[in-house]
């Protein structure tokens, strides 16, 4: 087993923040009476939103505030890394900018679209900038474009993975954007 991923010799700040999480999030209400359930014990997956650190904390912020609701993907990206699409009842540890943890949020709704039929109802739930369509399609070829991880280019029909999510429980610490 290696080492936490904080450096220290006890437990990740992920699984500190799991540990308190899922049960303020009362995720397995029926555990006095049955015990532990093994999956859990694991934390879900630890993410950040953005393609820098600086972005992932402004809309770390954004999530923390509740104007955050929905993000967006490109399929490709999940394609070219193997990874399977979220689902409904996927939970997640959102982090700041340096890693450490502050939200966990489930996924309520998936759907792919082509990039050029993301409605202006899905831009607004994103929370960024002025909250239009319009916005949203700019910073979106631009980020979709600049960190792609395949190799399609951007396209105005590229599939596009939607994502709406909840957040169960949030950190009560001070929010990385303040700072």
């Amino acid at each position: 087993m290696g080492a936490p991923e904080d450096g220290t010799d006890g437990p990740s700040m992920v699984d500190a923040f799991w540990q308190v999480a899922r049960m303020r999030a009362k995720l397995n209400p029926t555990g006095y009476y049955t015990g532990e359930r093994p999956l859990d014990s694991l934390p879900p997956p630890a993410w950040a939103f953005g393609a820098t650190p600086e972005e992932a904390d402004e809309l770390l912020g954004l999530v923390l505030s509740g104007t955050k609701t929905a993000t967006a993907d490109a399929l490709w990206d999940y394609e070219a890394a193997g990874e399977e699409l979220p689902a409904p009842g996927a939970l997640g540890i959102v982090t700041d900018g340096r890693g450490v943890p502050h939200a966990l949020v489930m996924t309520t709704e998936v759907e792919v679209v082509p990039f050029d039929e993301v409605s202006a109802e899905h831009a607004h739930l994103e929370g960024e900038g002025d909250r239009s369509l319009a916005h949203w399609r700019k910073v979106h070829e631009r980020l979709f474009t600049e960190h792609a991880a395949h190799g399609h280019g951007f396209s105005r029909d590229m599939p596009v993975v939607l994502q709406r999510f909840a957040v169960l429980y949030r950190h009560p610490g001070p929010d990385p954007a303040a700072g």
